[in-house]
């Protein structure tokens, strides 16, 4: 989400007339665009401040401006911990930053844009896309869950979509621009809906599908409490939508999800894997994970690390648990799990599904998987690295294919993360 924000940004200031320096040590204005989610995301963004500090004051005139979930929730802060920050400017005010920026000499204090736009979705911007193949969409923005860990619904407000035939405009004109996959993003995507045309997101998932048959289609993020069988039969349905679900689930144990406020039980979230299953046998499940959320005990790890082997993830996003101020849990619940305790939760949590990726991947070599190819590979400019539907990185000999061609890859090898192959 952070990325295509990013590209939006740059859309709505180029429309301005400012040029992106190809050399940020050349550039007259950088932009930090931030994320709340984690600690560690906290985390880097300071420590690119402090990075930047030191060119400010070489050179005064050097203008910096923080963007996104940081400076919403923690204005004070950002301002008193970093003084040479120009300006602050939270998710819906990026239509304002052109102006802020073009007025900042005459500011008698630093700017602080930070309003709360409920119909903000920034729909019909072209985003300047810092690929070719694959692009981000936006269909919605906020978030109404409140999960209690989770700072999203303080930082981008409550949900909003972008309508239906918007969506399918802006996905048409991405196949006609020669992009090969888009990926419709939302912090809960299940909860798009158009009201007008009485649809939910299983019915803009067809919409989208149809009207670009040649292009593949994923989504991102999914709440287990939302995913419904008419979702995962149109998946089942349309060939060009990608046999891969991201389903976070954060713990294995109910009592935990019930202090997390997920809204579902460890039985209804397995219920959930085996409805997705048994329609699409081939899917690849991939989720987020959090250890040594608050009060949480030994078994209450024993049984996350029971559901992911239950489960079979093909890959997870994994973390200690950080308080993030604003949130429930911040108010109301101790963060009474010592950090020693979390680190080596959350280490026995990775141990466990590096194990389970690299059993997953060894198991598809000796098949011949279709590749969307991406990039030429970091190693080798005769190897190009591409992706399967179900999102499984691979990287083979690129022989006569470029960047954006489809092909068919035997894969001759496996490690816990990546496929390697040979183009067929």
């Amino acid at each position: 989400m952070n990325q295509a924000d990013s590209e939006i940004v740059t859309a709505l200031l180029r429309a301005e007339g400012f040029v992106p320096s190809a050399d940020e040590t050349n550039a007259d204005i950088v932009l930090l665009n931030s994320c709340a989610v984690r600690e560690n995301a906290e985390e880097r963004l300071g420590n690119i401040l402090t990075h930047l500090k030191g060119r400010k004051r070489r050179c005064k005139e050097l203008v910096i401006g923080v963007l996104g979930c940081v400076p919403q929730f923690e204005r004070e802060r950002v301002f008193s911990d970093y003084p040479f920050v120009d300006f602050i400017v939270g998710p819906d005010n990026y239509r304002e930053l052109a102006g802020l920026v073009a007025g900042l000499r005459e500011a008698v204090a630093r700017p602080a844009l930070l309003d709360y736009d409920q119909t903000e979705t920034y729909a019909g911007i072209e985003p300047v896309r810092a690929g070719s193949i694959s692009a981000f969409l936006p269909v919605m923005r906020g978030c109404n869950n409140h999960c209690a860990f989770c700072v999203v619904p303080v930082t981008r407000g409550r949900e909003r979509s972008v309508g239906f035939e918007r969506v399918v405009a802006e996905v048409a004109a991405l196949e006609k621009a020669g992009f090969r996959e888009v990926t419709l993003l939302g912090q809960n995507v299940n909860s798009w809906r158009d009201a007008e045309k009485e649809l939910d997101f299983a019915g803009l998932l067809e919409g989208v599908s149809l009207a670009v048959p040649s292009m593949r289609i994923r989504f991102t993020t999914s709440h287990p409490k939302d995913i419904s069988e008419a979702l995962v039969k149109v998946i089942t349905a349309r060939p060009n939508l990608c046999n891969h679900i991201h389903l976070p689930v954060q713990s294995g144990s109910s009592r935990m999800l019930d202090l997390m406020k997920r809204g579902h039980t460890r039985e209804e979230y397995l219920d959930r894997i085996a409805m997705i299953r048994s329609y699409i046998p081939e899917v690849a499940i991939t989720t987020d994970l959090i250890a040594g959320f608050c009060t949480e005990t030994e078994k209450d790890h024993r049984e996350t690390l029971s559901l992911m082997e239950a489960v079979g993830y093909d890959t997870a996003f994994m973390f200690h648990y950080s308080v993030r101020p604003g949130t429930w849990a911040a108010r109301n619940l101790p963060d009474d799990v010592p950090d020693t305790v979390k680190k080596a939760r959350l280490q026995e949590i990775i141990e466990l599904q590096n194990a389970m990726s690299r059993e997953i991947f060894r198991r598809e070599i000796g098949k011949t998987v279709e590749v969307l190819a991406e990039a030429e590979s970091k190693r080798s400019e005769s190897m190009l690295m591409g992706r399967t539907p179900e999102n499984r990185a691979v990287v083979f000999s690129r022989g006569g294919f470029n960047p954006g061609d489809t092909l068919l890859v035997k894969i001759t090898g496996a490690t816990s993360a990546t496929l390697s192959g040979e183009a067929v």
